[in-house]
């Protein structure tokens, strides 16, 4: 059964030894990430962001009782658990199937993963665009046609991170 936990990022690692501790070894974590790379004076930067940000998925076969639950609550690293995760266990397996299908094997998230309507605006967050806004005004199956400014541009849809403005 997944679970969908709020965390202290900077306790990620003790939260995961005290689960493994307290359930054993088979407790899965799963941390969608997503690698940006922005270009600045000739050098090219990498980050990696959760998707997620200070959400993680978990998966325990006894997350459906009660004392189980009530035994994690006060682990290092944990805020507390999304309430009503068990009403959607389908929709979170649907989302995970998502996000491996759209995957690297290094397991980052591609930009294909995301969804982008057309005639709405968007700021690239990864390459040489990084900061510039964008309009998407048509879109085919490997890349997006639309106006930065007053230019006409044409970028794949597999190499750049856009977030909507």
């Amino acid at each position: 059964m997944w679970a969908i936990l709020k965390i202290d990022k900077k306790n990620l690692s003790l939260l995961k030894n005290d689960f493994y501790n307290k359930l054993g070894k088979d407790v899965k974590f799963y941390i969608p990430m997503m690698q940006l790379k922005k270009s600045l004076k000739r050098k090219t930067f990498v980050r990696e962001i959760s998707l997620l940000n200070d959400y993680i998925l978990c998966f325990h076969k006894d997350f459906s009782k009660k004392s189980v639950l009530t035994s994690l609550q006060y682990c290092k690293g944990l805020k507390y658990f999304l309430s009503n995760f068990l009403n959607s266990q389908k929709e979170i397996e649907k989302f995970i199937n998502k996000c491996k299908k759209n995957e690297t094997e290094a397991g980052y998230i591609l930009p294909s993963f995301f969804d982008h309507k057309k005639n709405e605006s968007y700021e690239f967050i990864s390459g040489p665009f990084t900061n510039f806004i964008f309009n998407i005004l048509k879109e085919s199956k490997l890349s997006m046609h639309g106006m930065m400014g007053n230019y006409k541009i044409t970028v794949s849809k597999n190499h750049y991170f856009l977030k909507t403005v």
